[in-house]
């Protein structure tokens, strides 16, 4: 494959000059011979925007930093900028790009650098907790986003202190991620790390994620879902995942359905929860299978602690699932069926919530071989249930070992929790409310 170096183009390693124009036309030359790859050498390379091509690599070396601007004028606003996109959150632009085509790459053991240290901030809100989630600059650009691809892979690369998304997936169709590590400040807000956005046919694999906002976030926003359809198939294996909020999200976003996900063999490092799986917008999810996982959940400080401070999701469940409506809609939320979870074992201050509503029940709910050790990991006290963001909000209750609300075809079995220590569970294990032929076994100890 041929190689485009892009000092050859006018880039200056030297961390000071915007070399987009350099980048950008090695990347669009080899684009013009019908393909090859772009090399970024050793040396801290700051860059504006740049888009990406059809049959193009953009390949970084050891100890190449490839630095975004923060600057508004360097940076692409969205290809979209209607008044619904503005409303979901389309708004602000990206460093790296690319809006249709087919077979792009992103490789290498070099450094993406999103400089979110510049846009986060301390507002001295913790109280010593050290918690908060962090205020942060009015304009933040997404680090990559990448629309209506196909065959696209990214691996090995390591992707370090996003303002905002980390990596943003729209509409792309048969991606494989791997082996790249993600590493954010993990007080960051909307620091996300992976959002497969109507995606479909995904793997992601052997990747490293350590972030503020949710780890993986599988969703389907209005603008893509109007564009693309729903988000389906995709998996996610063998990952290590560190976060304030979800390890593994589906949702909140659900304008279109996202069905047949897969997520198992991973280790989750002191998340909020494991997994949450949300419907607020109309669509259906589907056919979830989440299996063999490990590690700890717990309740971070955040605004309800300290006034004034925003807030983090999640009060430590290991697995959450639910569905109600947004505050101030009558909207029908959506539907969740046919989800099961299977061989979890996990530390948490929360309990398994399955939750739905009488206009919206979940349908075919199964937890299996789940080992909960329930007992207080953090600074703060337990006794809250977060349905965040609803009309539910976030409300004292009683913390039993599983809570379930207007479940159809409920089914636990062979699952355990004990008490690890002083803490917050009642005690109780199982508290079901409107949840008919339930089959609960579940041993406490």
């Amino acid at each position: 494959m041929q190689e485009y170096w892009i000092t050859e183009y006018g880039a200056v390693a030297d961390g000071v000059t915007n070399c987009a124009a350099a980048i950008q036309a090695a990347v669009d030359a080899a684009a013009q011979a019908g393909g090859g790859r772009v090399m970024v050498p050793a040396g801290r390379f700051l860059s504006g925007s740049v888009m990406l091509r059809s049959h193009v690599e953009l390949h970084l070396c050891s100890g190449a930093v490839l630095q975004s601007s923060l600057r508004p004028e360097d940076i692409r606003p969205f290809r979209h900028a209607d008044a619904d996109d503005a409303m979901d959150g389309w708004n602000g632009g990206f460093f790296l790009g690319a809006c249709g085509g087919q077979d792009i790459t992103i490789s290498g053991s070099g450094v993406i650098d999103g400089q979110g240290r510049r846009v986060f901030f301390d507002r001295n809100e913790d109280n010593g907790f050290g918690e908060c989630p962090k205020a942060a600059a009015a304009f933040r650009p997404r680090m990559i986003l990448l629309e209506d691809i196909t065959d696209l892979t990214i691996r090995d690369v390591t992707l370090r202190d996003a303002a905002f998304w980390t990596l943003h997936m729209a509409g792309c169709r048969r991606v494989r991620i791997r082996d790249i590590r993600i590493l954010n400040d993990d007080r960051g807000a909307n620091n996300d790390g992976i959002d497969p956005d109507c995606c479909q046919d995904v793997i992601i694999s052997g990747c490293l994620i350590h972030t503020g906002d949710d780890a993986i976030v599988v969703k389907a926003t209005g603008p893509m879902t109007r564009r693309y359809g729903p988000c389906c198939n995709v998996t996610i294996t063998n990952c290590v995942l560190h976060s304030r909020d979800s390890a593994l999200k589906i949702g909140t976003e659900t304008c279109g359905d996202i069905r047949n996900i897969t997520f198992g063999d991973c280790l989750v490092e002191d998340c909020s929860r494991a997994v949450g799986i949300w419907v607020r917008d109309g669509g259906t999810v589907e056919n979830i299978q989440v299996h063999h996982l490990v590690g700890a959940v717990r309740r971070y400080a955040d605004r309800y602690a300290v006034p004034g401070a925003p807030g983090w999701w999640g009060k430590g469940e290991a697995l959450f699932v639910n569905a109600t409506r947004r505050a101030g809609q009558d909207n029908f939320p959506g539907v969740i069926r046919n989800v099961s979870f299977d061989h979890i074992t996990m530390k948490a201050e929360s309990c398994l919530f399955f939750a739905g509503e009488s206009y919206a029940p979940l349908y075919n709910i199964r937890a299996e071989a789940v080992d909960l050790t329930l007992c207080r990991q953090g600074t703060q006290p337990g006794g809250l249930f977060d349905e965040q963001p609803s009309a539910r909000h976030l409300y004292p209750h009683e913390i039993p070992a599983l809570y379930a609300r207007c479940v159809q075809g409920l089914r636990v079995r062979d699952c355990r929790v004990r008490s690890g220590g002083p803490g917050d569970w009642s005690g109780r294990p199982a508290l079901l409310e409107d949840c008919p032929g339930a089959v609960v076994e579940l041993d406490a100890e």
